[in-house]
């Protein structure tokens, strides 16, 4: 009989973005840089996206301790219009720069109606959907993306040509709860391949292909070996080169096979892109009317008939429900989250408990 799997530990979302910003200060940043990256990795969290919340900070600290990371590294506007910028983030803090570029964003679109805004010289920054979402806050359609180093393949290819390359999209509502969709260009998360590898499962044949370029239904090859295919064939392709052209081509960042994985042990820079995009719908259309018709759309949707033993959620809907109901009763960390947050205190010499974070 297989060991039953442990219940999830259930923080406070104060309580873990005190310990977590201790332990970011504790490695070099500003005050105010560990303030806005715990906000990006908790939001994460409580969303129930475990895979990119705060279980990455430990390894961003590690690279901020050896250099890879620069702590208290400032971000620079190297070019900018009316209606875009493209910003050198030194090798700085990846979400407290991208949460200011995003503010950055924003405020051009109010004055120009949409704003692009790029970063290069950057490494992991989280989820993408944590920086549309932030456009929709205010009242805007948002874009993120980032760009990575390779590990998928392309069709007819069979060696790893680009990263998984994220992209996400936020639409405010007038509600609390924003239209949001965040995924990588994959056709699954690496995650999820890693877990069939530690459970001796074995995969459907559409996410890995061996170094052949055949697919592949052994996950025990990866990463060693073998690339990860994109999401329904070509269509994740262009997707992917989509990404690899708003965050590296356009702004200056290394580009696809010089791109440095960030939890690599190679001692150089990521210099990864980012790119951010914001549409102020209220200047095409009044605010209200643009809600009340993502108001229809959304009934349309929810009022379709549904399969036997299935339910519609809306873009997004699932991750609200996940956030409201960690925000009133703490947020349950899985274990792998768990180990990565012991690990961040043993590197920082600090004790969660003295934060109200009691994680083993």
């Amino acid at each position: 009989m297989s060991a039953a799997t442990p219940s999830p530990t259930t923080v406070r979302a104060d309580d873990l973005s005190a310990f977590c910003i201790a332990a970011m200060t504790k490695a070099g940043l500003s005050d105010r840089d560990a303030e806005l990256s715990a906000k990006v990795f908790i939001t994460t969290d409580t969303w129930g996206t475990f895979t990119h919340g705060t279980r990455q900070i430990r390894g961003l600290m590690k690279n901020a301790r050896r250099g890879r990371l620069v702590a208290d590294a400032t971000e620079e506007v190297i070019a900018d219009g009316p209606s875009w910028a493209i910003i050198d983030a030194h090798d700085g803090m990846p979400p407290a720069i991208s949460y200011r570029a995003v503010e950055l964003a924003t405020a051009k679109a109010k004055e120009t109606g949409m704003a692009y805004v790029g970063i290069r010289g950057s490494s992991h920054y989280g989820a993408a959907g944590f920086y549309a979402n932030m456009i929709a806050e205010a009242g805007m359609f948002g874009m993120s993306m980032c760009n990575v180093e390779p590990c998928m393949t392309v069709p007819g290819g069979k060696s790893r040509i680009l990263g998984t390359n994220p992209i996400a999209y936020a639409a405010p509502t007038g509600t609390a709860r924003s239209i949001m969709f965040d995924v990588a260009t994959s056709a699954v998360a690496a995650t999820k391949i890693f877990a069939a590898k530690n459970e001796g499962r074995s995969i459907p044949d559409t996410w890995l292909v061996d170094e052949e370029g055949v697919p592949t239904t052994d996950p025990t090859i990866y990463p060693e070996r073998g690339a990860q295919l994109p999401m329904a064939g070509h269509k994740g392709y262009g997707l992917a080169v989509f990404v690899e052209i708003l965050t590296a081509v356009l702004t200056g960042s290394a580009m696809m096979s010089q791109v440095h994985s960030w939890v690599s042990d190679d001692d150089e820079p990521s210099d990864q892109g980012h790119a951010f995009v914001a549409i102020d719908v209220g200047q095409i259309m009044p605010a209200e009317h643009f809600h009340a018709r993502m108001a229809v759309m959304s009934e349309e949707i929810k009022a379709a008939d549904v399969a036997e033993g299935a339910a519609i959620y809306l873009p997004g809907e699932l991750e609200w429900r996940h956030r409201e109901r960690a925000l009133a009763e703490g947020i349950p960390l899985p274990e792998d989250v768990l180990i990565s947050l012991r690990g961040l205190a043993e590197d920082s010499g600090i004790d969660p408990a003295d934060y109200g974070v009691n994680i083993g």
